[in-house]
């Protein structure tokens, strides 16, 4: 039997950095059972010291101690964004001020951030889990990383750069943007990894190429993306052009940051959550309800080792489904189909921009880069795909490959939409996640 360990959260173990880690391969019984251990201290951590759990757990009838067996953390309630604004900046905190020793926040779109707080043993256990994942992807000890994501409050850049130093890669912190400067440095440079999001390694691939470089000839051997949907038609889109590995790594700053899961590049079929430290729970977004494995739903996350922000239930509002493990003992999560937020219902048909991701990358005369701009006419809302045109192509072509577009949406996601094939370069490019939705629909 392997033997499992379960020692204080972030604390640092001797092994050769490019080891699997025993938890890795560990019998289900074995797993759960480390869960169960894991859960009950965290649903007593957070009842201890947060009010805000208390209050909740109070109002549901709730108490850690009614926690006999994992199925029984349905009973308890769920965590949302909003209750993370409504307690900002710090109310969410379990551990004293004196213990946090760094604040992440998320974008405040509504005027106030989601703030994330970590305890050093938290930042360890990041930092193993993010190298955990760059093992799973194919990274290696000897290996160069050039990390593109951005550093600063977002989560994505720091968390990658600790995960890459800890399995003793050479880290390149490059951040985002400045796209002619990433070009030089991974001509120069000459890592065998990027880290960034998939919709910016576009931009840094249509940089080359207008730059004369064959992509298909730099050092590149590994692209570790995230941070926003792709699907199985982007990775051949990417693999493609690049000749390298592409897999997914999944992550959200209230959860931990990038590291929370990662499709292991043996494999390629889906994303292993980390579940020695994250509970995951697929439930109907609608009613709440925990739906069995292999459902598609909104996925839930239960933190099991965070000490300065423990999450119960967090409602992450993106669309999977678990699966059983393959590569790795640990659950698998579907790739990411979107988001609730993100989802359009146009006439009575949900469609999600993933979707039209899928339809756009299967055919050929059409670019990757591509916008879905929602607007009213009079009490009808309409939908129209802004997409470019590859470089070269026809005015013909383009119209035959609007009329195929749209004829494709319709056969297969059930709704006609209009679609405007546009020159290339004409869509906004991203140096982080893309926007793919735009709704120019009135407000109210």
């Amino acid at each position: 039997m392997t033997e499992i360990v379960d020692r204080p959260a972030g604390q640092r173990v001797q092994r050769s950095p490019d080891d699997v880690e025993p938890i890795e391969t560990a019998s289900r019984d074995e797993i759960s059972a480390l869960q169960l251990r894991r859960l009950k201290w965290s649903l007593q951590h957070a009842y201890d010291n947060v009010t805000h759990y208390r209050q909740a757990f109070d109002a549901a009838g709730v108490h850690p101690s009614d926690l006999k067996d994992l199925t029984d953390l349905a009973l308890f309630p769920f965590t949302t964004k909003s209750d993370l604004r409504d307690n900002y900046p710090f109310g969410m905190f379990a551990v004293p001020q004196s213990d946090v020793v760094r604040v992440h926040a998320s974008s405040g779109t509504t005027g106030r951030p989601t703030v994330v707080g970590y305890t050093a043993a938290d930042i360890e256990t990041w930092a193993n889990l993010v190298a955990r994942c760059l093992r799973a992807a194919g990274v290696r000890s000897t290996d160069k990383v050039h990390i593109a994501y951005g550093y600063g409050l977002f989560t994505g850049g720091l968390g990658a750069h600790y995960g890459a130093e800890r399995i003793g890669c050479t880290v390149i912190p490059v951040s985002g943007g400045m796209t002619e400067r990433q070009l030089q440095l991974i001509a120069d440079f000459e890592p065998d990894a990027i880290m960034v999001t998939p919709s910016y390694m576009l931009t840094l691939l249509d940089a080359m190429e207008r730059a004369g470089m064959d992509p298909r000839t730099t050092s590149l051997r590994t692209g570790v993306f995230g941070a926003e949907p792709w699907t199985e038609q982007m990775r051949d889109e990417l693999e493609g052009k690049l000749g390298i590995d592409a897999v997914d790594i999944y992550g959200l700053s209230e959860v931990i940051g990038p590291g929370v899961a990662q499709e292991c590049v043996e494999s390629k079929d889906g994303l292993h959550i980390w579940e020695d430290h994250f509970y995951p729970e697929i439930i109907d977004p609608e009613s709440g309800q925990v739906l069995p494995d292999g459902s598609e739903g909104e996925l839930v996350f239960t933190s099991l080792t965070k000490q300065a922000l423990p999450m119960i239930r967090y409602r992450t509002r993106d669309l999977s489904a678990l699966l059983p493990g393959t590569a790795r003992s640990m659950r698998r999560m579907r790739r990411v189909t979107g988001r609730c937020d993100d989802m359009m219902i146009l006439r009575g048909v949900n469609l999600f921009p993933t979707q039209i991701e899928e339809l756009v990358l299967g055919i050929d005369t059409l670019a990757p880069h591509f916008q879905c701009v929602l607007d009213r006419d009079g009490r009808l809302d309409t939908l129209t795909v802004r997409v470019e045109g590859r470089s070269g192509v026809t005015p013909d072509q383009c119209s035959e490959a609007a009329e195929t577009l749209a004829d494709r949406v319709k056969d297969r996601i059930g709704v006609r939409v209009a679609v405007d094939v546009v020159e290339p370069f004409a869509v906004d490019r991203s140096e982080g996640k893309a926007k793919r939705l735009i709704d120019n629909r009135p407000k109210g």
